[in-house]
Order: structure tokens, then sequence, then C-alpha cells
């Protein structure tokens, strides 16, 4: 393998027959064929091209043969969202009757597929916590088909081991799932530790501007396969313009998130120090408690901060009500600094105790930190807490 960054720059696809430098646009649903013996094999899959968007397109490949360079996979998929593609994964591996082992702290869309939404085909998950990876095997049951993990988790910001956990999944023969969004390939490579299948939501840190959708899943080629598929037949797919955006996003990958953990780990640094918050986590700061992981399987510490107001829910909102600079928004990884109160928005449908039981207290502020100069970002997030 090249190293990280040519491989973002320069993997794409075939110049055409006009030798473009940058990567064409392909705005369409459909494509043509020679005569009815091409057709014929094609949709035979005795020749390999694209038929449909929906399928494929030279964009959306482009966009997919990337991630895979840069995840080490063998094989993947591009969607609409990365809700897609978590679903998707799920859907098109799991049975009626089968089981899901999961970390608990998990974004709260995907806990809700798990208590809402999977139950409807008999499909159960068992949680553990991020320091309770000793409890793992003793979920594990007959019925057991995937282990999955965000790591770091969101938005309580745990490191879990993917090495010890990979071990465990390879013993019992169970897929290994981890959501790499918050890290990025640029950070770690989950594959490397024993995972089956990464999925992203595109929409966050690939992107890195907060322009469009998109969620990608790679990984061992039979799994892939299965997932294939699924999203042929149930329509999930990315369109070509985003993935034209996030393929040329990936180009600026490696120089986006390094600037981004140097600005964090500086914001989490004066966090730390400040009177008003009763707790700051953050991967690279001495204080995680999984601090030792967090430095062996990741590169940097990614851009997001989670940390405990001392006040609660009162000075959640004086705290978010006094946010100047930064921006107030659900989303995370942009090149713009954004506040979010998970208590009241990403994590709000949860019931209390669910959110409590990932340490999500009213106090709780998350913050993706952006591209701007750290010094402005932390004197508005100063001047905030100063009206606390």
């Amino acid at each position: 393998m090249k190293h990280f960054e040519t491989e973002a720059i320069r993997a794409q696809m075939e110049r055409s027959q006009y030798k473009e430098h940058s990567t064409p646009l392909y705005l369409t649903s459909s494509f043509v064929f020679d005569d009815a013996e091409e057709m014929r094999a094609s949709f035979a899959e005795e020749k390999e091209r694209n038929l449909y968007s929906r399928f494929t397109n030279p964009n959306t490949s482009e966009f997919v043969d990337k991630i895979c360079k840069l995840e080490g996979a063998e094989a993947g998929y591009a969607f609409a969202t990365g809700m897609s593609a978590i679903f998707t994964t799920f859907a098109a591996l799991l049975d009626s009757g089968d089981h899901i082992v999961s970390c608990r702290s998990v974004f709260g869309s995907t806990h809700t597929l798990f208590t809402k939404y999977l139950p409807k085909w008999n499909i159960t998950t068992s949680y553990f916590t991020a320091d309770e990876v000793d409890r793992i095997e003793s979920l594990i049951k007959p019925e057991t088909k995937v282990l999955y993990i965000e790591t770091p988790t969101n938005p309580a910001i745990d490191i879990l081991d993917m090495e010890k956990i990979g071990a465990i999944c390879k013993k019992h023969d169970i897929v290994f799932l981890v959501d790499n969004c918050f890290a990025t390939p640029y950070l770690q490579q989950p594959i490397k530790y024993g995972a089956d299948l990464v999925i992203h939501s595109a929409t966050k840190l690939l992107d890195g501007q907060g322009r469009v959708l998109g969620g990608v899943t790679v990984g061992r080629k039979d799994l892939m396969r299965e997932v294939y598929l699924f999203a042929r037949n149930s329509g999930p797919a990315m369109s070509p313009f985003n993935a034209w955006v996030l393929s040329k996003s990936l180009e600026t990958l490696a120089v986006r998130v390094d600037r981004h953990c140097d600005n964090a780990l500086k914001v989490a640094e004066f966090l730390e120090q400040q009177d008003k918050i009763s707790m700051v986590k953050y991967p690279f700061l001495k204080s995680h408690p999984q601090y030792e992981t967090a430095k062996k399987q990741m590169k940097k510490g990614g851009n997001i901060i989670a940390f405990e107001l001392k006040d609660g829910l009162k000075a959640g909102r004086t705290f978010l009500n006094n946010i100047k600079l930064c921006s107030l928004s659900a989303n995370l990884g942009d090149t713009r600094t954004i506040v979010t109160h998970p208590a009241s928005t990403t994590h709000g449908r949860l019931a209390v105790e669910d959110r409590l039981a990932v340490g999500i207290t009213d106090g709780f502020v998350r913050i993706s930190v952006g591209l701007e100069h750290e010094e402005d970002v932390i004197a508005d997030i100063e001047q905030a807490l100063a009206a606390v």
C-alpha cells in the first residue's frame, strides 16, 4: 500500500477519452449496452460493468475503492446516509432469531434500531459497557451473529480495545462490526485489529464541510456480497453527486484531521482547568480512563470532546445560549466547531435511565472541534462558561 495521503489523493477511476485530471461527475441513472448478449451477460453477472446507479456508478465505485484502500478492506458499498449503512448491514447479515452483542454507548438512532425495529424480526441485543469487555463472552449465545461497537463512542467518547474484542469474535466465529466514524481510517484501521466490517457515516469527517449525506460499509468480500445484494434490492444507494463530493473530500482528509486533532487537544486541556466543569473526556488526555488503549490503536485523539457542567440542565442550556462563534447543531466533523447538548437532541428520545447508563447527564455537552484558530474557539467557550 502507498502512504495514506497518496492513496486518498491518487486512487481514482480510469480517465475517459477526454484525459481529464479531476474525476468527472456521472449523473446518470442507467447505462447502455451494445447488444442483447452483452445485456444478458451483464445482468447475469458474467460481465462486470455498470448497469444501473442503484447498483453501481463510476463515482460511487471510486469513493468505495478509496475507502477500501484506506481501511485495508476487500470490498464495500456506499449508502445514502450513515444510518442506511448501519441498518442495511444488519438487515443483510441477520436472520429472525439472531442475537447482537453491542457496546451500550452507541448513537441514539442505532440504539433505537436495536430496541424498537430489529425486535420486530425477533432480533435481540445484549449490551456491555466500555469497562465490561471482560463480560462479553458471558453475553454470547448460540444465536449470536454480530458484535458491534463504536470507538470512540458517540457521544460518551469511550474507547474499546479492538484487538481484545476481535480475538473474542474470532474465537466464537462472530462477525465483528466497527463504526469508525469518529476516528476515520486516517486515525485507526479496525480491520488491523480483527474487524470483519467497518462502517462510516461519511456525512461527518469524511466530507468534513457539512455539505452532503452519505454512508459506507467495507470489509470482507463474502460479507459485503450479502450487504450488496440486500442494498441492490432495497435501494439505499448513495447518489453519484454525493459520491463525487466525498471522493474529492478524501483528498484533504489527512491534513484536515491533523488540524482537527491538534485543536481538540488544546481545547480539551483548557476545559480540564475550568472549575464549572466536573468531567472532561478526550482520548488523548491522560485522565481518560482508556488513555492507554487510545494511544495503542489511534494515531491522534480525534476531534470530539465530551464534558459535564456541574450544575446540570440549567447550566447546559445557559452555556449553549451564550455560545457566539461556535455553531449549535446536531452534526459533527465539520470545518466549523459545533456544540451539542445530547440529552435534548441526538439522545433526547431515549429513556432517562438509558441516557444515564452511558453517562449522558443533563449537564453533558459534546463539542466537535473544527478548523478555526484554536484561540478563538477557546475564547468563545470561555465567555459562554462565564455566563453559567
